[in-house]
């Protein structure tokens, strides 16, 4: 949170609501057969439909109703058995019925919340009051043509879910948490991709300021289409400051529509704030009341996959530390490939070092997705399985063999291993003999570690690794090595 001078940010308290749109992952859109992907050329999945043709009839797409129950289950909210559509009513050029089909008095979901844990350690609750279905606006243009705006109508009529939050974030930070958690539970669910830079995940946020201890709220503005969860935070931050400096002064919050410039980080005004009866809602004439049953809520139920949070608590039951378990849930096909990891070894610590480590180093430097990747889970479990056998130390398994797995995903890590000649010798007279050949090379140091300079030990481990090719185990090695410089 921006902090201002004099302690006066302390006097005010900062209220957010967000209102975040998410484009579900259908094939087609909400209330017609067209295609809902993205990225194809200008106006190609496009139809009488969704060009707002006159006479033609929508019909609603059941998989983006079964995707909004199962966000509203996975974010504990109570799911409207009986629900209707109503049309927004506003002129814009993307807009070409002239109206939007979406959800006013009977959303598909109501209350919940969602978790979120903040940087102190603390979790909070943040409040849910509804969930609605709705289509997309097309995209206006303004910078393909010297002189003309251009229209693409490709994203009229792709499913969104609006899920809107109560007034109940009191910080930045809190405003950029809900926003994570929410993204994750939709790619959990596999509904929306949560790309804010493809605007597949779009977020408004309200802003207002009050005193402490007010219980009235003060006059809120809205900053519309924020695009990356950090301008989010950002302009949130920026509104406070701002709200906070204009009361002072003895002046008055306008109830306004707000742009935020990522360059500068200030928001400017758009327009002055719409207000419901601003849109005319009425009910929408060309769609049937939608009935739901209670067997059917409860088979999306029992469809649910792990949610994140779910996840994080089974992964601290499993001894993993926050930090860990965090890391793991904050991507779901890095969790969905340690989940595969721990059905083949129960060595749960190592399985996410590995993860969190070499794993991710490799995918990061090759930019290659986790689902991508050569090593399967059963496979890195066989490595991780030499390891806690103690028949290869973990530095040649780091540097060796898991580059070898990488080149060859055909073969597994014992086979591997054997090929490479990796495995740590067993026989005690190889590395008495690495031992006395390391002390032979510095008896100097062998006189300094008798007068108690114990730090040398690590040149002669040194040594013994680079003569071994590192085919000994480190642990007994140097015991047998302290064994052997004690005696001389």
């Amino acid at each position: 949170m921006t902090v201002l001078a004099n302690g006066i940010g302390e006097k005010y308290e900062l209220v957010v609501g967000l209102e975040v749109h998410a484009q579900l992952s259908t094939l087609s859109k909400v209330f017609s057969a067209d295609s809902a992907a993205f990225g194809a050329g200008p106006n190609q999945h496009v139809s009488a439909i969704s060009l707002g043709h006159p006479g033609t009839l929508p019909f609603l797409n059941k998989r983006a109703v079964e995707y909004a129950v199962k966000m509203g289950l996975a974010c504990n909210c109570t799911i409207n058995l009986n629900n209707s559509f109503a049309r927004k009513n506003y002129f814009y050029a993307d807009l070409p019925k002239g109206y939007q089909i979406t959800q006013d008095h009977a959303p598909i979901c109501l209350g919940g919340y969602v978790l979120v844990k903040l940087a102190d350690g603390t979790e909070k609750n943040l409040a849910i009051h509804h969930i609605h279905m709705e289509e997309d606006a097309g995209k206006s243009m303004h910078d393909q043509h010297h002189a003309d705006s251009l229209i693409d109508l490709n994203r009229a009529g792709v499913p969104l879910l609006e899920i809107v939050t109560q007034p109940d974030m009191r910080s930045a930070e809190e405003a950029g948490q809900f926003l994570t958690e929410t993204r994750k539970i939709l790619r959990y669910l596999d509904i929306c991709d949560g790309n804010m830079e493809e605007g597949s995940m779009r977020c408004d946020a309200n802003i207002s300021v009050r005193l402490r201890g007010a219980t009235e709220y003060g006059n809120r503005c809205e900053v519309k289409n924020l695009n990356s969860i950090r301008n989010v935070q950002r302009a949130i931050e920026h509104e406070f400051a701002r709200q906070v400096a204009v009361i002072e002064a003895g002046g008055h919050i306008d109830q306004n529509t707000l742009n935020f410039n990522a360059d500068t980080g200030e928001t400017s005004v758009l327009r002055s704030k719409e207000m419901a009866n601003d849109y005319r809602y009425f009910p929408e004439p060309d769609l049937m009341p939608l009935a739901l049953t209670e067997q059917y809520v409860d088979n999306i139920r029992k469809s649910l996959p792990a949610l994140p949070s779910q996840l994080y608590h089974k992964y601290l039951e499993l001894g993993l530390s926050p930090y860990d378990a965090s890391v793991i849930t904050a991507d779901k096909d890095v969790a969905h490939y340690f989940e595969e990891l721990i059905k083949a070894t129960d060595h749960y610590k190592a399985a996410a070092n590995w993860i969190m480590g070499a794993v991710k180093s490799y995918l990061n430097d090759h930019d290659v997705a986790i689902g991508n990747f050569a090593v399967t889970p059963a496979n890195l479990a066989g490595l991780i399985k030499l390891i806690d056998a103690g028949v290869i130390n973990n530095s040649v398994a780091s540097h060796k063999l898991f580059p070898a797995m990488i080149k060859e995903p055909g073969k597994n890590a014992d086979e591997l291993a054997k090929e490479l000649n990796l495995l740590i010798s067993a026989d005690n007279e190889d590395v008495n003999q690495f031992i006395k050949a390391a002390i032979a090379k510095f008896p100097d140091k062998v006189k300094e570690y008798q007068k108690g300079k114990k730090g040398v030990l690590g040149l002669f481990m040194g040594e013994i690794m680079k003569l071994s090719k590192g085919k000994i185990d480190p642990q007994k090695t140097n015991q047998l090595l302290i064994k052997e410089l004690e005696v001389k």
